[in-house]
């Protein structure tokens, strides 16, 4: 994995990732848009796997429901941003190459 692509990466999911876990991911996945859409997605169900919202009566409250929101905003914005290793726009998704072999003569 190149550098452009570890620091997109971490410009998207935060400080906090992991370098060695991205680069895992991103050899499984093949992309870094693959990569940050499911390290998002593991965040919010993470925080859906609890409680949104925990009072303590004249305490505290604490209310993640907001995280959640803005982690879906940031995996919508992930669709319209250019990641590092994305190919050149209208570029075809995949490119064949085919050998070329002379045929005998008749």
């Amino acid at each position: 994995m190149h550098t452009d692509v570890l620091h997109w990466l971490a410009a998207q999911l935060g400080p906090d990732a992991d370098p060695v876990d991205l680069a895992q991911r991103y050899e499984r996945l093949g992309s870094a848009r693959a990569v940050a859409d499911e390290m998002l997605h593991e965040r919010i169900a993470t925080l859906l796997a609890e409680p949104l919202r925990v009072t303590v009566n004249g305490v505290a409250t604490i209310d993640h429901a907001s995280n959640v929101a803005a982690l879906e905003r940031r995996l919508g914005q992930l669709s319209s941003q250019t990641a590092p290793d994305d190919g050149p726009v209208g570029a075809p998704e995949m490119i064949l190459s085919v050998p070329l072999v002379a045929r005998p003569r008749r």
